[in-house]
């Protein structure tokens, strides 16, 4: 399959058109989930990959295999000002997308039913494109990188992923036997959703693929989209992250990050990270980020989804981890709030960590990390000015010192340095928990 008009492409297309995804109901606002919003905000990966901060107004975003328009919908709320544009192969769907902006008052999106083959088409080059639950369903997934790579502007990202699979393995060998059985001719629909369902019900639960992949909340109505989506599913296909890399390379892509990078951490697959055994201690700091990731794969095969950025290959930089900063590199930043938690909830608790000096539990939550750290009004402090603009480091030094001069212990006023010391701990800390980014400023 190498168009549009194959048969297995016409069989996705009538699977797509007769059941729009995600089916999510057109009144659902992401406006509360930061998780989600953080992920798809452009900010975040170009901050991963340059340490620098973007503005999303006037960029141009494409969602590319759009479904139903949720993400695009996502997409619009993380990035406020820029446009928006969709393509996927249903129709069906495309008139669903449509509509769901302009319910949410979204007026600078446009919807096309077209390929991803067919970029070049549409005439833009595009700042972001995320391509979401769509790239594993292509014959030549480099074929539809390089589609993708065409459009992209040089300093644009690429968000796109593959099932896994070895985490999908029992959901794929549900597919082979559901395709000898039949029930992959023609579109699935109601009849083969109960069909399955039947069979794994009757199976014996400790038969491995009924114990490994089913649960009873997939006999309930609501719940047809997870059976389609998975056992019934027309053209999925599963990589390593190996295939992920070879094809990242075919297409002269350059990895940025893995989308859920704090779980992809090798080393806390390990119960004592800091005392490993000699020959691990030697040789897994050695090893290249390809191989720590295949290597936590085939260790801890927990996520189902490869889901990455890249973008066009960058001149070669090397950035110095934040936890080797000398006090030179922290005179000469620039101290801003993520876009995600500038919002009047988040605010709210800060203004109430201060006022009344209670503590606040910040969630590592965004990607999906349950760490916590609570802040005490001191350093709530160092974030209060940030909702309003950023601040180079020592004039929010300064903003800190003017409303904290005496040390409410000892009731001597407090020296600078020691201000500068505490801010810089404090940044570093809300730095690692996703909230405020450091940008260094040229020399």
């Amino acid at each position: 399959m190498n168009n549009v008009t194959s048969d297995l492409w016409n069989k996705i297309r009538q699977q797509f058109d007769s059941a729009p995804y995600p089916n999510i109901p057109l009144e659902k606002s992401p406006k509360k989930d930061i998780s989600l919003l953080y992920i798809h905000n452009l900010a975040t990966a170009y901050y991963l990959r340059n340490q620098q901060v973007i503005d999303s107004h006037n960029k141009v975003i494409l969602d590319a295999g759009c479904g139903s328009g949720y993400k695009s919908l996502v997409l619009a709320e993380a990035n406020p000002g820029a446009k928006i544009v969709g393509i996927d192969i249903s129709e069906e769907s495309i008139k669903l997308a449509k509509h769901r902006l302009i319910y949410h008052g979204f007026d600078n999106a446009e919807f096309y039913v077209l390929s991803i083959y067919d970029l070049a088409e549409l005439n833009y080059n595009f700042d972001y494109i995320n391509c979401n639950e769509t790239l594993y369903l292509f014959p030549d997934i480099v074929q539809a990188l390089k589609a993708m790579k065409s459009v992209l502007n040089d300093a644009g990202i690429i968000r796109a992923n593959l099932h896994s699979a070895i985490q999908r393995f029992n959901i794929f060998c549900a597919q082979k036997a559901f395709t000898i059985m039949g029930l992959m001719e023609d579109n699935p629909g109601d009849l083969e959703i109960e069909i399955v369902t039947d069979m794994m019900k009757s199976l014996k639960n400790n038969v491995l693929l009924k114990d490994r992949t089913w649960s009873h909340d997939f006999e309930q109505e609501d719940k047809k989209e997870r059976i389609l989506m998975n056992y019934l599913f027309q053209g999925d296909k599963g990589y390593t992250v190996s295939d992920m890399f070879t094809a990242l390379r075919a297409a002269d892509l350059e990895f940025i990050s893995m989308l859920n990078w704090r779980q992809w951490d090798l080393m806390s697959l390990f119960q004592q990270p800091d005392n490993l055994p000699a020959f691990l201690a030697m040789s897994l700091p050695e090893i290249s980020m390809e191989e720590q990731l295949e290597l936590f794969e085939l260790l801890h095969p927990m996520h189902r989804l490869l889901d990455f950025w890249c973008g066009h290959s960058q001149p070669e930089r090397t950035f110095t981890p934040i936890a080797e900063w000398d006090d030179s590199d922290w005179l000469n930043i620039k101290v801003y709030l993520h876009p995600q938690f500038n919002y009047l909830n988040f605010k709210s608790h800060i203004d109430n960590c201060i006022s009344r000096s209670k503590v606040f539990p910040i969630f590592r939550n965004v990607t999906l990390n349950k760490e916590t750290i609570y802040i005490d009004s001191s350093m709530a402090l160092c974030l209060l000015p940030l909702f309003e603009k950023p601040y180079l480091m020592m004039d929010l030094v300064e903003y800190w010192h003017q409303r904290r001069p005496i040390d409410s212990f000892t009731g001597k006023p407090i020296e600078t340095d020691q201000v500068f010391e505490f801010v810089k701990t404090t940044l570093s800390t809300l730095e690692g928990f996703d909230c405020i980014m450091l940008e260094k400023l040229s020399s």
